[in-house]
């Protein structure tokens, strides 16, 4: 443990800490927090990705078994392929990233404005999130124009399609008691 704190604390010097590695845009609280647990669980993915591992389930109980399996036991990794799908989609798409650069760009200029001041629209005093419910009415028609619904549509069946069938396909880890299982008669 001692080590452990040595090498985080020689990390943190060298600015290579696990919280500069986190993209900046994550606000340190729940959202950071999930995604260091989900980092600290990943499967190593030589063995998520090892070819010898797949093979055609004998039967339905088998293809249930794999998929509940390996959705428990990869979970991690699965998370990390759908951020992945996500992120090719955008880079993929050069409207999709304007249209998240005009969201983006306007929940900057706000939350520089309300450091500044209050923000008053007609006399009245707007809450942050009527300020943010703003700048995604702006964004909106940008949005609309660079197909982001078909986006999410796309990346949410890519993902189906592709955990689904690695987790169909995959052979399941052994597990300990797994073979005093009784046969059915």
């Amino acid at each position: 443990m001692a080590t452990e704190k040595d090498q985080q604390k020689v990390a943190e010097a060298e600015g290579l800490s696990a919280t500069t590695l986190l993209p900046k845009l994550i606000p340190s609280g729940a959202g950071r927090e999930w995604l260091e647990r989900r980092r600290a669980t990943i499967r190593p993915w030589g063995s998520f990705v090892d070819q010898r591992r797949f093979s055609r389930p004998r039967n339905l109980g088998e293809l249930c078994q794999r998929l509940v399996r390996n959705v428990e036991y990869y979970q991690s990794n699965y998370v990390f392929v759908f951020l992945g799908l996500i992120l090719y989609c955008v880079v993929t798409s050069p409207m999709l990233l304007v249209a998240l650069a005009v969201f983006f760009g306007a929940c900057y200029i706000l939350y520089l404005r309300t450091l500044q001041s209050k923000f008053v629209l007609f006399g009245r005093e707007v809450t942050p999130a009527h300020q943010y419910a703003l700048a995604g009415a702006v964004s909106f028609p940008f949005f609309w124009l660079a197909g982001a619904g078909s986006a999410v549509f796309w990346v949410l069946g890519a993902t189906l399609v592709v955990i689904g069938s690695h987790a169909a396909f995959h052979q399941t880890e052994a597990v300990e008691g797994e073979e005093l299982q009784m046969e059915p008669v």
